[in-house]
């Protein structure tokens, strides 16, 4: 299911509830799984496999990870109204996993934050797009989410292309093996 009717969905079932800011909910209850799955993805790849890229056109895992990082900082900072914070570095993707591991955690920890501060009255306010144009917040809103899911699909990609289960399969494998009696 496309992650924009995912967000329609649910605000509207969240305005059917009285709230009065359903999407910004909707945001920062996906944030936590969101969280979770990703971070374990990029900590679930081997450091000697970071330079890994499935094709020449493609980024290195590495790269995507420093992608991940900087895309949560530009999305929860127009979500939230928030400045980017200014120890934000940016990543190449080849500093390693440590430090990449590192960052994607720190860019999560300020998407909490920044969500904390999200407002649906806002929705219609100009931010400044990657293309320095215009557009009204709920693009970052829809941009957040939909990043979310593209990114752990494509560090889940990775991972089964070098042999690994990605997190969320982890847990539905555990799930479905039968219990020791």
């Amino acid at each position: 299911m496309k992650p924009a009717l995912v967000v329609i969905i649910l605000c509207s079932a969240a305005l059917a509830q009285g709230n009065k800011n359903p999407v910004s909910t909707v945001l920062r209850d996906a944030l936590p799984g969101r969280q979770k799955n990703t971070v374990a993805a990029i900590e679930e790849m081997p450091a000697d496999k970071f330079n890994y890229k499935p094709t020449p056109e493609q980024m290195t895992f590495g790269e995507l990870a420093a992608h991940i990082t900087q895309g949560n900082y530009f999305f929860c900072s127009n979500v939230g109204d928030v400045a980017r914070p200014k120890d934000e570095t940016e990543l190449k993707g080849t500093e390693g996993k440590e430090k990449l591991v590192a960052a994607v955690k720190a860019s999560f920890e300020f998407c909490g934050s920044a969500l904390t501060k999200a407002d649906d009255s806002k929705l219609g306010d100009d931010i400044e797009w990657f293309d320095h144009k215009p557009r009204p917040r709920a693009a970052a809103f829809l941009g957040l989410a939909g990043s979310w899911a593209d990114h752990y699909g494509i560090a889940a990609m990775y991972l089964r292309l070098n042999g690994l289960t990605p997190p969320s399969a982890q847990r539905a494998k555990t799930s479905e093996e039968p219990t020791k009696k």
